[in-house]
C-alpha cells in the first residue's frame, strides 16, 4: 500500500493525519465524524471549548455551512483562497456542535497545497488544527511533529512548502470586519482587493 493510499484509509476509518498547507502542518480528520474530531482533540490535548475550522475545497461548501454571508464574499474568496486566510462567518444548522463548540460562528480555510486540497475534495470537509500539542508552537518540521506525538500519527511530509506563518483570520460574521490574527495577508491587501470591506 502506498503512503497516500494509507492516508486515505486512515481518514476513511476516522483517523487523523498530518498534512502540509502553505503555512504550517495541520492535523486533519473528517469534520462530520464526531469520533474522528474527538480523536484529534485527544491527540492534541486541546481544550474542548476551543472551536475548530472547517477546511473546504470550494466556495460552495462555505455557503453550505454558513449563513448571512456578506455580498462580497465571493470576491474575497476568488482573490485570496486557496491561501493563508481563515474566514469567520455565521454558522448554520449544518455545522455540528463538536466543530464550533456551540458558537454562532464557524471558520473556513482552503489550504493552498495540492495534495491536501485533493484529500479535502475527496473526504471533506475536514478539520485541520495545527499539528502540535496544545500550547506548543505550530508544527513546521514533519519529523519533529511525529516525535511530539510519539509516532501515533503519520501523513505527508513537505517541509519546504511551509512558510511557518499562521493564516490571517478575518471575521466577517458581524456588521464590520475584524482581523483576529495577523498573518501574511494584511488589512491593506484585503481592502485593496475588496474596497467594500469596512474594518472596525
Amino acid at each position: 500500500m502506498t503512503s497516500e493510499a494509507k492516508i486515505r484509509t486512515i481518514m476513511e476509518e476516522g483517523g487523523a493525519v498530518v498534512l502540509p498547507t502553505e503555512t504550517v502542518y495541520g492535523l486533519f480528520a473528517k469534520a462530520l465524524d464526531e469520533a474522528a474530531v474527538e480523536h484529534v482533540y485527544a491527540l492534541k490535548r486541546r481544550p474542548k471549548d476551543k472551536a475548530l475550522n472547517l477546511n473546504v475545497s470550494n466556495l460552495n461548501d462555505i455557503y453550505k455551512f454558513s449563513q448571512n454571508q456578506p455580498f462580497f464574499l465571493e470576491r474575497v474568496y476568488n482573490r485570496f483562497m486557496p491561501g493563508p486566510l481563515t474566514i469567520i462567518l455565521e454558522a448554520n444548522d449544518a455545522v455540528p456542535f463538536w466543530i464550533n463548540s456551540g458558537l454562532k460562528t464557524v471558520g473556513f480555510r482552503v489550504p493552498n497545497h495540492p495534495k491536501t486540497l485533493q484529500l479535502i475534495e475527496e473526504h471533506g470537509p475536514l478539520i485541520g488544527p495545527s499539528a502540535n500539542l496544545s500550547g506548543h508552537a505550530s508544527g513546521v518540521s514533519f519529523v519533529d511533529i511525529l516525535a511530539q506525538f510519539d509516532q501515533e500519527v503519520t501523513g505527508i511530509e513537505d517541509d519546504k512548502a511551509l512558510t511557518g506563518q499562521d493564516s490571517t483570520i478575518l471575521d466577517l460574521s458581524g456588521p464590520v470586519a475584524k482581523i483576529l490574527r495577523q498573518g501574511a495577508i494584511t488589512q491593506e491587501d484585503l481592502q485593496a482587493a475588496v474596497p467594500e470591506l469596512v474594518f472596525e
